[in-house]
């Protein structure tokens, strides 16, 4: 944290389940979050509206939108026509890193929140990421998000000038689904708020087959709750 003794922090906020608890969780944690949204333009577009909806019912001090076409360079199912994977069980997710992996998606994002971060003169950024629940994406891993942080102090001129010390917050990186599920309830976050589907239809309901869903919907059982949100077919 700063040397201020306000706690100022950026946030990436998808829209997804795990960055809305994220962000409930800074907020508990006295932060004052400024919410970072990256419309990629991604299959499931969705989530920008979620994330709006989110950010404006958590409270946040600025919420920003930021446009960047990753279609352009494609490689992956969410940026791509290529077909989303449906109905996988959890054991065949973690065999491969999977086609809805975004090219280098989360050095990306953290970049965006680290320069934004810096011209707040906030040297907190939060992000949802999870290396337990997720299908093996390289850039959820503890050890990426440890050497980001290095990067993030040896790269700026105020990591340079000491003036204070970036910290990359992971707060869900080692919990299960069912884990964060009771954690976002505890929070009170309103779960129908956020989407978590990669390939939902034209009205945005979630197909309830794709990774993400499984995930969801096994963790929502797990921790014996509902989950609010409409699917439009459940599988596994």
């Amino acid at each position: 944290m700063s040397k201020n003794s306000t706690k100022i922090a950026v946030v990436l906020l998808s829209g997804g389940l795990d960055s809305s608890i994220t962000l409930a969780h800074a907020l508990k944690e006295g932060f004052q979050c400024y919410a970072l949204t990256i419309n990629y333009q991604q299959r499931h577009k969705v989530e920008i509206e979620a994330a709006k909806k989110v950010a404006e019912r958590l409270g946040v001090i600025a919420h920003k939108i930021i446009d960047l076409d990753l279609r352009t360079f494609g490689g992956s199912a969410l940026t791509s026509d290529e077909a989303v994977p449906k109905n996988r069980t959890q054991t065949l997710m973690a065999c491969e890193i999977p086609v809805t992996y975004v090219p280098a998606r989360n050095t990306v994002f953290l970049s965006i929140a680290l320069a934004w971060a810096e011209s707040l003169k906030a040297f907190d950024i939060f992000l949802g990421v999870n290396a337990v629940d997720y299908s093996g994406y390289p850039d959820c891993r503890p050890e990426f998000i440890r050497a980001f942080e290095k990067l993030a102090n040896l790269g700026t001129k105020a990591g340079v000038e000491q003036t204070g010390n970036f910290k990359i917050h992971s707060p869900l990186i080692t919990l299960s689904k069912k884990e964060i599920i009771k954690m976002g309830h505890i929070l009170g976050l309103d779960f129908s708020l956020t989407h978590s589907c990669y390939d939902p239809n034209e009205s945005g309901k979630a197909c309830g087959l794709c990774d993400s869903c499984v995930l969801r919907l096994e963790g929502f059982k797990e921790a014996g709750l509902v989950d609010p949100i409409r699917y439009e077919r459940v599988g596994l």
